[in-house]
């Protein structure tokens, strides 16, 4: 909780709302990669990359 807490300080500080929708992006991708990582769907997940 910590380490969200310093990122939306930083974020309010200097002004860099833009990057929150880009970090969102980024943990929404790897927890699908993750999740799908043992499952039937991962050879369709890694051929999108």
């Amino acid at each position: 909780m910590d380490f969200l807490k310093d990122l939306w300080n930083f974020m309010k500080e200097r002004k860099k709302f833009w990057l929150a929708p880009l970090i969102i992006i980024f943990l929404l991708l790897g927890l699908i990669i993750v999740l799908a990582g043992g499952s039937a769907i991962a050879p369709f997940i890694y051929s999108i990359f």
